[in-house]
């Protein structure tokens, strides 16, 4: 026996378009760059050092 997840409509393929999710979402575009700003995102400089630090040992480790 298998499941399948639900779909809108009977023998859906379960595709839904980029246009269609924002919508059901509620996702309006952006309109500018300040939209994407998140203030106070880190507690401090050290642990945005850390994130910096782990995000590009990470993208190097791919290359060894």
């Amino acid at each position: 026996m298998t499941s399948s997840p639900n779909h809108d409509q009977p023998g859906d393929d379960g595709y839904v378009s980029t246009e269609e999710l924002a919508r059901r979402q509620g996702v309006g575009p952006i309109e500018s760059v300040e939209d994407l700003a998140q203030p106070d995102l880190w507690e401090s400089d050290e642990e945005y050092e850390d994130f910096l630090a782990d995000l590009y040992a990470s993208r190097r480790a791919g290359l060894a």
